[in-house]
């Protein structure tokens, strides 16, 4: 069966089709790695294979010893569009959930030094995990949502999309202008400060909430 994600309160699997990446989207996060405020957003890609469900786990492959931990709100699009608008790009969403965008940093770090693409860095098996999706509908104002991760009970990274450098409605609007979004794409929007490595062992533990209010959606996994 095709990498998959649901819907909550729906039995229907959701096949995943591409999995476009936001980095640098929180200027807190920019300056802790050093990098320069992006003009336009930064993308990269993950194959539909680094899914993760809750309850499974991160495999870190053999080539890393730093693997790293991003939080981040997913997108998740339930129709076709391309060149879509700025005013109509929330019609194109049908859930918002959340996930770990897992990196290898040194491996990484290596591939910048050289001038090249961040692909196994960013790509590798496990390192997509994701919640279920709250319906878009139930959602009012999704440039307004908390997330939140712990490692071993311990928070590690807290903020608000209300810090997106790039809004949600932006995101859609620019990626639609190279890539047609089908359903099923996933957009993660971007980590918040933070990040830091993670061992063999450790729970993490994801959450997307009403600012000061219910958890709306969550996702915890192993390492190992």
């Amino acid at each position: 069966m095709a990498p998959y994600v649901y819907l909550q309160s729906s039995n229907q699997p959701i096949s995943v089709g591409k999995i476009l990446c936001i980095g640098r989207n929180y200027a807190e996060h920019a300056k802790e790695m050093g990098a320069d405020l992006p003009t336009t957003p930064v993308v990269f890609l993950k194959p539909s294979t680094a899914i993760v469900h809750d309850g499974g786990s991160i495999v870190i492959p053999p080539i890393s010893s730093e693997v790293h931990h991003e939080v981040e709100m997913i997108i998740l699009i339930g129709e076709s569009g391309k060149n879509i608008s700025d005013q109509a790009a929330l019609n194109y969403v049908a859930g918002y959930g959340i996930g770990l965008d897992m990196t290898l940093r040194d491996v990484q770090t290596e591939a910048k030094k050289k001038g090249l693409p961040w692909t196994l860095s960013k790509g590798f098996d496990t390192s997509a995990p994701v919640s279920e999706f709250v319906p878009a509908s139930s959602i009012k104002h999704p440039n307004l949502l908390d997330v939140r991760l712990t490692v071993n009970g311990t928070l590690r990274q807290h903020s608000n999309t209300k810090h997106f450098i790039f809004r949600i409605e932006r995101l859609i609007s620019y990626l639609s202008q190279f890539f047609t979004l089908e359903p099923g794409d996933l957009i993660f929007t971007g980590t918040p400060e933070g990040v830091a490595a993670v061992h063999s062992g450790d729970v993490l533990e994801a959450q997307l909430s009403e600012p000061n209010g219910p958890i709306l959606t969550s996702l915890k996994v192993s390492v190992r």
